[in-house]
């Protein structure tokens, strides 16, 4: 247990490196060595969601060229009260999970908006969503983004370091569904991409 609590910290540690750039040089570097530290974490920990032998089926995991006007400013505007939010699964359970706020924020010039949820036991703001890209370019069930929280409230939603669930690699893995309200009506190319073999889902 206590090994796949390290692991995901590092995981964390590596997804969220570039959530403060400086430069472009330096926010490209910090993505490109926390995806690097990522693909050696599944390659090397015992609790990677990726079996060793379809390590060369997976690993490295493609991404989307790096583009820093993914990573925007966003403003959390809290629930009056949280909500406990009963969450579907891959597998077919549900999952509790607690509604915080929602994320207001402007990509490419049109105004959006996520629902920002914990899960319980956590403390990294966790932010599934689908987008236009889902089921053709990326992952059909959805991505996940996890922010630090901020006592300012004000966050960058920084869809580079959008990552798929553990269920793309393993259908072992219990992995929470992107709830409708979190359903981007537009296309997010950054981030993780699925590999070309599996870009064959046409999405209605």
């Amino acid at each position: 247990m206590h090994a796949r609590t390290l692991f995901l910290a590092l995981l964390a540690a590596a997804t969220l490196a570039a959530c403060s750039p400086e430069t472009a040089e330096d926010y490209t570097t910090k993505i490109v060595r926390g995806r690097e530290q990522k693909d050696r974490m599944f390659r090397e920990s015992d609790d990677s969601p990726v079996k060793k032998p379809e390590f060369d089926k997976f690993l490295p995991l493609p991404y989307f060229p790096i583009d820093e006007s993914y990573a925007v400013p966003a403003q959390l505007e809290p629930f009056k009260q949280r909500q406990t939010f009963t969450m579907p699964t891959s597998t077919g359970t549900l999952r509790s999970v607690e509604r915080l706020g929602t994320l207001r924020f402007s990509l490419k010039g049109e105004p959006l908006k996520l629902t920002a949820f914990l899960e319980e036991g956590a403390k990294d703001l966790f932010v599934p969503f689908s987008d236009l890209t889902s089921g053709t370019e990326t992952y059909q069930a959805g991505r996940y983004m996890n922010l630090e929280p901020t006592a300012s409230g004000v966050y960058i939603v920084d869809f580079n370091t959008a990552y798929n669930p553990y269920c793309y690699y393993n259908a072992g893995y219990e992995c929470p569904l992107p709830p409708a309200e979190n359903r981007l009506k537009v296309p997010i190319r950054a981030g993780e991409r699925m590999r070309n073999a599996d870009a064959t889902i046409i999405r209605e």
